[in-house]
């Protein structure tokens, strides 16, 4: 039997608290609850949304670096983020149904906003924490709970945080709202002119001569054409916000970018894809309309042939649903859980559906999302997309999560 020295026992034991500490310090930077910074609900376009508190404070101490603010007690936080799309004025209403909030408004020095603000750099560019009304924010006519709108240059970040005055699943009201501004005569920024409300096709083209690429948004149960908010990233000269139904743009030379759509009444909708600058390039980003017994499947949360295990590429269409979801916390839905499987359904192949259902509930929990919204159930392999896969996308398209609205 191997025998280990006093001297070998201590250092293995040093070694394993080092790493079990290290291990629980990069969770606790990497928390994902809306109680935290780090897991902000991310406000990709303006409109109005109903949040939701968590009735708990987060898992980090996100203001520990502001002697200014270790009076204000964090006990019911939520976070929200926003980054802006262009230069513009950001403002906002909020109110609350019962009882009162504080609102603190930070703004990033560098790439990193959470890290500014648990260093304390990142600057507050608005606090109410004296708020005696159930209704405050950031508007031009300024009174005791509304202070001035905040002027953004394009890609800057702000994070709000909401302080909740009891530990309790509060609603908040959020209306917020970024008009594009430009400078005048004398450098200073005012908003600039409104386009059409009617308009419905962006024009983005430089150069007419030159391949079209399109994008169209539509309804998917009718067909129709609708107006929504999309974020563009990947490609330099369109990587922007814009609000239409389509959009043309020259492409300036090859690559891949992704689109995130959302619009109000509708599921979210993601795309990713590569396109050529000497091609013409089509692409229909199709809505699903909320509503009860509405369904939609979420491509990108995958998991591990024959197991509950989450990929780490699901991860982004995991936030994007947390953030849904915050911000819809009017909507309760079914987690759906489905499996790759050949022949008739197995009692394995329901097991892991429905532990796939539970994994992706759990992280919604744990994130800050009210268990009371959620449901799971798995289907094992009774309803597959392709019924007879022949290649490996069709296989890990049958292993899949999809959202039902309850």
């Amino acid at each position: 039997m191997m025998k280990y020295s006093r001297y070998s026992i201590s250092l293995l034991l040093v070694l394993f608290l080092t790493t079990t500490y290290s291990f629980a310090q990069r969770r606790l930077r990497s928390s994902e609850n809306i109680a935290d910074c780090a897991g902000s609900v991310h406000i990709v376009t303006p409109g109005k949304y109903l949040l939701q508190f968590t009735g708990k404070k987060g898992e980090v101490n996100d203001l520990e670096n502001y002697p200014s603010l270790s009076d204000i007690p964090e006990e019911n936080s939520l976070w929200c983020s926003f980054k802006a799309p262009f230069n513009g004025r950001f403002s906002m209403d909020a109110s609350v149904r019962n009882g009162l909030c504080k609102m603190i408004v930070f703004t990033n020095e560098t790439n990193d906003i959470c890290g500014d603000v648990k260093k304390g750099i990142a600057e507050i560019k608005r606090m109410m924490i004296n708020i005696d009304q159930k209704e405050f924010g950031l508007s031009a006519q300024v009174s005791e709970n509304y202070y001035f709108p905040i002027d953004l240059v394009k890609g800057q970040d702000i994070m709000i945080l909401f302080l909740y005055e009891a530990k309790k699943r509060e609603k908040l009201e959020l209306d917020i709202k970024y008009e594009k501004t430009e400078l005048n005569t004398e450098g200073e920024a005012v908003i600039a002119a409104a386009e059409e409300a009617e308009t419905k096709v962006v024009d983005q083209r430089t150069d007419l001569s030159k391949p079209i690429f399109k994008i169209m948004i539509r309804d998917a149960e009718t067909g129709d054409p609708v107006i929504a908010d999309i974020v563009i990233n990947g490609l330099r000269s369109m990587s922007a916000f814009y609000s239409g139904s389509d959009f043309l743009f020259n492409v300036e030379r090859s690559g891949k970018f992704s689109v995130q759509c959302d619009a109000e009444g509708y599921f979210f909708a993601d795309r990713e894809e590569p396109v050529s600058s000497g091609s013409e390039h089509e692409m229909v980003i199709w809505l699903e309309p909320i509503g009860a017994g509405k369904s939609v499947r979420l491509d990108q949360i995958e998991f591990q042939p024959g197991t509950s295990q989450l990929l780490p590429s699901s991860e982004p269409k995991l936030r994007r649903l947390k953030d849904f979801l915050a911000l819809n916390s009017s909507v309760k839905v079914e987690i759906q859980g489905h499996v790759q499987e050949q022949g008739d359904n197995s009692f394995a192949g329901q097991k892991i559906s429905e532990a796939r259902a539970k994994r992706v509930m759990k992280y919604l929990i744990e994130n800050g999302i009210d268990k009371k919204r959620l449901t799971a159930k798995g289907y094992g392999n009774t309803a597959p997309i392709y019924p007879d896969p022949k290649f490996a996308y069709e296989e890990q398209a049958n292993r899949r999560v999809e959202i039902k609205i309850l």
